[in-house]
């Protein structure tokens, strides 16, 4: 039951922003990590996650210290 790979493209530098608009020092034979894909827009950041907040479910903390009156029949003091 294995499943197929989807292809990926295949990046090379000719594709960078920088190679492509000679901003590009490096002389390297693969893309390197600072790779960013030239687009008509420019260059872009890469894309990040959003942060979505939470709904808040508890009223309570999930763990409290014991108060003192629990310790000491804990402890049986």
């Amino acid at each position: 039951m294995a499943k197929g790979r989807v292809a990926v493209k295949k990046v090379s530098c000719e594709q960078c922003y920088f190679r492509c608009n000679t901003l590009c020092a490096l002389a390297l034979d693969e893309p390197c990590a600072s790779f960013r894909p030239n687009t008509p827009e420019g260059l872009r950041p890469p894309s990040q996650l959003r942060f979505v907040f939470r709904a808040e479910r508890r009223t309570q903390a999930a763990w409290a210290f014991p108060s003192a009156e629990e310790q000491a029949a804990l402890h049986g003091g």
